[in-house]
């Protein structure tokens, strides 16, 4: 089993939490909300048999996009097929690649799909005959029938899913406890008590794939870390997490995020995030290899890393007061771009929160991460993060 260095010991019930802090992250609720069974696992192995199996049944070429042919097929005049240069069956294009098709091609997707069949193929035809790199990379699998899964330009550094989730395996196992990395617990609401032990269904998971790309998250969340008190006296308890994205068809970057946070709850949204850190990786030529240099030992270093410079950042921010006064706090929050009305209700804020004014970098952390929840537009709420995060820092 994989093991974290000091280690807190295990719970083996709920914990109390305090969601009010930190930033709440959406990103794996939204993944959970649009995932149908299909695309949602009970383990890692499985979900690794699952990109296995079709990485086994690729097959990838680079050719002349003049050489490819279009056609309506004779059996069904509603689809298209490809002649591709060494291959004899025709191939199908999936939804999503004949959408890259159509950017190679120069045309609009939306519109080429609206036009019969023939009078799509010639459309494609001639923007391929005529696409000025002239060297495209094709993913074949073949399941049945022949699909072409991905058509990229020639340097396109395909990272296979299944490599992704062999990664996370190495340090994770299954994800369902057999090492400390699991599918998250659940909030109760009711009780503000964050439950790790809850059943992996196709409803709880967080571990999904679909034909274009694979998406996981996973925490330690029976190991709570204590990062000071609460104004009330119980201790502030956060668990870490991460998780991880691909696409080995061209439809997003490979990415992986690590963070602390305190609670995930039953539609998967992750409350009182702290210490959010992001790796991605375009497929580019060489994305293979920076995978096997950066990415992969990320994880693995954050998987086995002390919590002590998080706890010891959190501490250094609580115990550094920065302001004694309404002017001080006022001074403190404009001179960091903070508008008054924004400066108003930062103080607000805090004051409401904690029964006090904010006097610590970690108060006016707090009174920053409250007032980013409450904006509708991302790009609002993630610059707010984004100063929250930089003045946390600058505490350490």
């Amino acid at each position: 089993m994989n093991t974290m260095i000091s280690s807190p010991p295990p719970v083996s019930s709920g914990f109390r939490v305090d969601i009010s802090r930190g930033e709440r992250i959406g990103r794996v609720s939204s993944e959970w909300f649009s995932r149908p069974d299909d695309e949602r696992f009970l383990s890692l192995s499985d979900l690794l048999c699952a990109v296995s199996a079709r990485t086994d049944r690729a097959r990838v070429r680079t050719v002349e996009s003049a050489e490819i042919r279009v056609e309506a097929t004779r059996d069904n005049a509603e689809r298209l097929a490809m002649i591709v240069p060494g291959g004899r069956e025709p191939i199908a294009p999936t939804h999503w690649s004949y959408g890259q098709l159509c950017s190679l091609a120069g045309a609009p997707a939306s519109y080429m799909r609206q036009l019969p069949a023939p009078l799509a193929a010639i459309n494609l035809q001639h923007g391929l005959l005529n696409h000025k790199a002239e060297l495209v990379k094709t993913l074949e699998m073949d399941d049945g029938r022949v699909e072409l899964r991905a058509v990229t330009g020639p340097e396109y550094g395909r990272i296979w899913d299944k490599d992704l989730v062999a990664a996370v395996m190495s340090i994770a196992g299954t994800g369902t406890g057999d090492t400390i990395w699991k599918v998250p617990g659940v909030l109760d609401w009711s009780t503000m008590t964050h439950n790790p032990f809850v059943d992996i269904t196709k409803d709880t998971t967080t571990l999904y794939a679909s034909d274009r790309d694979v998406f996981l998250f996973l925490v330690d969340d029976t190991h709570p870390i204590e990062a000071g008190r609460l104004p009330n006296g119980e201790p502030d308890l956060y668990f870490r997490g991460f998780y991880a994205w691909n696409s080995e068809v061209g439809s997003k970057t490979l990415g992986i995020a690590s963070f602390y946070l305190r609670a995930v709850c039953a539609n998967r949204n992750l409350w009182g995030t702290e210490n959010f850190e992001e790796i991605t990786i375009r497929h580019s030529k060489f994305a293979a290899q920076r995978f096997a240099h950066e990415a992969a030992p990320a994880l693995t270093n954050f998987a086995n890393s002390s919590p002590a410079p998080f706890i010891a950042g959190i501490r250094a921010a609580r115990e550094r007061v920065v302001a004694r006064n309404d002017e001080d706090r006022s001074e403190f929050l404009r001179k960091r771009g903070f508008s008054k009305a924004e400066t108003g209700k930062i103080i607000e804020t805090v004051l409401s929160e904690e029964g006090r004014p904010p006097e610590s970098i970690f108060d006016f952390v707090q009174g920053i991460t409250a007032l980013a929840r409450g904006k509708a537009h991302q790009d609002t709420r993630l610059e707010l993060e984004g100063k929250a995060r930089k003045l946390l820092e600058s505490a350490a």
